[in-house]
């Protein structure tokens, strides 16, 4: 039997009693679950989340089209296949809400089984993948640079980090192969997230030197990483196909310059983020050395034994997202002199593996150093664990005590609540409203259609994927929303208040749209159909009532 073969077969025929091994070892479950505790305490946040209202309402229209008709943003052009058709068919029977929750335990259940994995290669000592885990919590939400994340509400790349956790433990125990299909697996999910990780371990190979294994030993990985990326490749692909290079470049500034510069471009980054970046790029140099130069000299720490040389293709693994990183400034640079090109570059998110796993590798070294440190100087070690522990804990209670009782989802962010939950309920329940109705409402909205249930015509959340529409979507941002003023700080109408009962009729007739919500005050010389201290609803069509 070939190999391959063989590993397979055995993975199979062993996979239910592994799967077994982790409920029947009660030290390896309740470390399990105390690290789900820690990313629960952090990702908690009232529904829906910030991203949450974007990717599950693709979600549940990709299998219910008639859940809200005629809507701009749902009815684009899809990317996230996989993940819509593993995760969306749920929405035929559970509510948005009941979604996300089912979703963020999954994510985050997933997450910490995959995370004590990685931490127990690098360093097997019981509870310290505990320990490493709510470091790892701190770090990456307080040491991003371009605002990457990996504990918070439901979408894509939550299950797609689950893999490159998997790939990580698997390239730090030396499985090469076993990597490259996870990597191929999470781009399966989320195409950028598992690519670079896969071009990171590219880098890394390529930096290790002699030890690293044979090209022809790597191609079953590297064919099977393929093959499995592909449901998330072709989509990304084939979505410009036969669209002309005018609107395709079009659209490549329109979403790199004008609508997610603070994650694709250096010098839209706060200066803050850019240094405290630095900060946690040089703990994990200083870290990486002090490892290598005790691995060097033959330490061996307590515990059972791991492979000395994993540290080392962790660190050549965040070496190569580094690499990355570098190269998107460079972009950065370039987009001053050459915008377009530029743009069509910068969209690739470059600085999103180094946001993550710069933390990661600090977190699990930071780990594996105090607990050799325990075995030459107990004292200092129990210090430093004791710093490191309490920061974390003083960071994950901070997020707790920030959650009380009635808490604003995030989602929510940009309007006044609860007078918005309260406008787009009466909307969702009113019989004067019908099913296929299309609305205007405030650009910065993001929770309309989830509490609504009904079709806006744009808002600056929700942009799309292809060019087209794209190109589409910040045409109507302009015409509806733009004041054409020179000064940034009066680019967009404050309200729609401001433009007046003319031209809402004349916006809602060129976009099908027959009903207004927006600021009660002013009032309006329209139709009203509901209004709060803070909110109105208003007919701006001649359509008859159902």
């Amino acid at each position: 039997m070939p190999r391959w073969r063989s590993w397979l077969a055995s993975n199979l025929i062993h996979l239910p009693g592994k799967l077994a091994g982790v409920t029947r070892d009660p030290r390896r479950l309740a470390e399990i679950l105390l690290i789900f505790a820690v990313f629960f305490i952090q990702g908690a946040w009232p529904v829906p989340d910030v991203n949450e209202t974007h990717y599950l309402g693709k979600a549940a229209h990709y299998w219910n089209p008639s859940w809200i008709e005629n809507d701009f943003f749902l009815d684009s052009p899809d990317t996230h296949h996989v993940f819509y058709f593993t995760f969306g068919w749920l929405a035929l029977w559970l509510e948005p809400a009941a979604m996300a929750w089912l979703g963020r335990i999954l994510t985050w259940g997933l997450l910490a089984w995959s995370w004590r994995r990685l931490s127990v290669a690098v360093v097997d000592r019981p509870w310290l993948a505990v320990f490493s885990g709510a470091l790892f919590a701190y770090l990456v939400e307080r040491g991003h640079m371009s605002g990457e994340w990996v504990i918070g509400g439901v979408e894509a790349k939550g299950f797609a980090y689950v893999l490159v956790f998997l790939g990580l433990e698997a390239l730090v125990r030396d499985r090469w192969n076993r990597a490259l299909l996870c990597f191929g697996g999470a781009a399966c999910f989320h195409v950028l997230v598992g690519g670079w990780a896969a071009v990171a371990a590219a880098l890394a190979w390529i930096g290790l030197g002699r030890q690293r294994p044979s090209p022809r030993s790597l191609l079953p990985g590297l064919v099977g990483g393929l093959m499995l990326s592909l449901p998330g490749l072709l989509p990304s692909l084939l979505l410009n196909w036969g669209t002309d290079p005018a609107t395709v470049r079009a659209a490549h500034e329109i979403y790199v310059y004008k609508r997610l510069a603070h994650h694709l471009v250096f010098a839209r980054f706060p200066l803050e983020m850019i240094l405290r970046f630095l900060a946690l790029v040089g703990a994990f140099a200083l870290l990486a050395r002090r490892i290598a130069v005790q691995n060097r000299e033959g330490f061996k720490a307590p515990g059972r034994s791991v492979d000395a040389s994993g540290p080392k293709r962790l660190t050549a693994f965040v070496v190569g997202s580094l690499v990355i990183a570098a190269v998107g400034v460079e972009l950065g640079m370039w987009a001053e002199f050459a915008p377009g090109p530029a743009a069509g570059l910068l969209r690739f998110y470059w600085f999103r593996l180094s946001d993550v796993v710069v933390p990661l590798a600090v977190a699990l070294l930071a780990t594996l150093w105090v607990s050799r440190l325990f075995g030459e100087r107990p004292t200092q070690a129990r210090w430093i664990a004791a710093i490191l522990l309490s920061i974390s804990a003083i960071h994950l209670g901070g997020f707790a005590l920030e959650r009380p009782p009635g808490t604003l989802p995030r989602g929510d962010k940009r309007v006044r609540h609860p007078e918005w939950r309260l406008a787009c309920e009466w909307i969702a329940q009113s019989p004067l409203i019908p099913r296929d109705a299309v609305f205007l409402t405030p650009m910065e909205s993001q929770t309309f259609k989830w509490r609504a249930r009904r079709a806006e015509v744009v808002t600056r959340k929700d942009i799309p994927q292809d060019a087209r529409t794209i190109v589409a979507w910040w045409s109507r941002l302009q015409e509806i929303h733009a004041t054409r003023s020179c000064d940034p700080e009066y680019q967009w109408y404050a309200s729609l208040t401001a433009r007046g009962e003319a031209a809402l009729r004349r916006l809602g007739a060129k976009y099908g749209a027959d009903y207004l919500l927006t600021e009660a005050k002013p009032r309006l010389a329209l139709e009203l159909l509901y209004a709060n201290r803070v909110y109105a609803v208003y007919r701006i069509s001649d359509r008859k009532q159902p």
